[in-house]
């Protein structure tokens, strides 16, 4: 275990000075990227060692797997983000377990985590998926659509809507990749320039997150990098 427990760690150091080179090659400061721990699959033990090398910020993907986790690692002070696919009939338990939710992508799952939203909680906050890529497979609001769902949200209470969120096809040309992530930051930039005042674009993955930083990425979603491959 002891092996195990410096594995996590030392993948987290290196992940953070990826973070830290590919902000300097960027001209930003590491500082406005923060490290989200992909955790979905994962067993609470691993969870508990990343948190132990001080990690904070978990995602995860399973509503049940999630809630459990979030049980039995109380006491942490640990931050849960909610970035997989989210079914209307679960909403409940995310809108009040969860931090941040990542994958909203219609208005009927941001109307049900308002309403279930705990009113003695703080605002949960979120951000819009988008489907950058086009690709039928993925889930995400489509750019053209992208307005009136945020403008609609925005009004929700007991919601915050911080950002937007993308999982474009995987790629090897980071061209590709940046163009990708670019075309979420205009998005985002669009919406500010009407007054939306967003601060958060999560994108970017343990294969492309220095393509996502240089294009403006303020959370990178990482998982595999510092959990090592899942069965």
């Amino acid at each position: 275990m002891e092996d195990y427990k410096s594995g996590i760690s030392a993948r987290l150091q290196n992940i953070a000075e990826r973070i830290a080179q590919a902000a300097a090659a960027s001209g930003r400061d590491p500082s406005e990227v923060r490290l989200l721990a992909v955790s979905k699959t994962w067993p609470a033990e691993s969870l508990r060692e990343a948190a132990e090398a001080g990690q904070r910020a978990f995602g995860e993907s399973y509503v049940q797997e999630a809630i459990d986790k979030v049980d039995a690692l109380a006491g942490l002070g640990l931050e849960w983000h909610f970035i997989g696919p989210l079914q209307s009939n679960k909403t409940r338990p995310v809108a009040n377990a969860f931090a941040w939710v990542h994958s909203v992508d219609r208005l009927k799952i941001a109307q049900r985590l308002s309403e279930q939203r705990d009113v003695h909680l703080p605002p949960l906050q979120v951000c819009i998926q988008v489907n950058v890529s086009g690709e039928a497979s993925k889930s995400g609001v489509k750019p053209e659509a992208l307005p009136e769902l945020a403008n609609a949200v925005v009004q929700l209470p007991r919601l915050r809507l911080r950002g937007l969120m993308t999982i474009p096809e995987p790629s090897t040309d980071v061209a590709l990749q940046r163009a990708r992530f670019a075309a979420l930051r205009h998005l985002r930039d669009t919406l500010n320039s009407a007054g939306m005042g967003l601060d958060t674009l999560s994108m970017g993955m343990s294969d492309d997150l220095e393509a996502a930083i240089a294009e403006g990425s303020t959370m990178v979603r990482v998982g595999t990098a510092i959990f090592g491959s899942r069965a």
